[in-house]
């Protein structure tokens, strides 16, 4: 049987030394897509001495099948769809524009919950790690690759604990380099590779930004985690 990690702080550790080359590089920023995403990316932050921060992404559902996502939004109005399964439940473009406009203010909300008057994080010119607790379609991860891709960063590293091997092959496309743990056949959700797969917190997103980067100079005082 396949292992599954005991939390996310677990999936972080092992997952950081899968990118234990990257240690020390000054170049290196570390980007956690909320709310999951954020203890994994937290513990790969702490341990390549990189600074971290989050990069907010909203999946859009479709309308009664919230989980099942059509597409995704990213910062800098970027919108990717899954086009195959739109064209398929012939999802009008209406609706799709409805959806979007709600998770945008909602995107909105997080950005100012989670940075405050903390200026976005640099991308121009850097080795960018984007990380989750694990994908399922990569509709999200593929919202942030293309939104951070036009800032023009150096590399785009995607690193997650877990994923399909179809997503993984796909996303191997858009990134410079796709890391994975775990890449189970059949899938079953992200969820079924945890024991302890409870919701994080915005409290505890804050708290682990600001504890990972407590060591940089201006930006805080370090705030421990449970």
């Amino acid at each position: 049987m396949i292992k599954t990690f005991v939390d996310r702080y677990e999936a972080g550790r092992l997952l950081a030394a899968k990118l234990e080359h990257l240690a020390g590089r000054r170049d290196l920023t570390v980007l956690a897509l909320p709310r999951g995403g954020v203890p994994v990316a937290f513990e790969i932050a702490t341990r390549l001495g990189a600074p971290m921060d989050v990069f907010t992404v909203r999946k859009l559902g479709v309308p009664g099948q919230e989980e099942l996502a059509m597409g995704a939004i990213a910062p800098g109005n970027t919108l990717v769809l899954n086009e195959s399964l739109v064209s398929y439940l012939r999802i009008p473009q209406s609706i799709i524009e409805g959806v979007a406009a709600i998770e945008r203010k909602e995107l909105e909300r997080r950005n100012r919950l989670y940075r405050g008057v903390r200026p976005p994080p640099e991308i121009t010119n850097r080795t960018i790690v984007l990380i989750d607790d694990g994908l399922a379609t990569g509709s999200t991860m593929r919202a942030a690759i293309f939104a951070v891709r036009r800032q023009d960063p150096k590399t785009i590293i995607v690193a997650v604990p877990v994923a399909p091997p179809s997503t993984l092959a796909e996303l191997q496309r858009e990134a410079d380099d796709v890391i994975s743990l775990l890449q189970p056949d059949p899938f079953d959700g992200v969820g079924r590779w945890y024991s302890d797969f409870s919701q994080t917190s915005d409290d505890e997103v804050r708290n682990l930004i600001e504890s990972a980067n407590a060591d940089k100079p201006g930006t805080g005082r370090a705030i421990g985690h449970s």
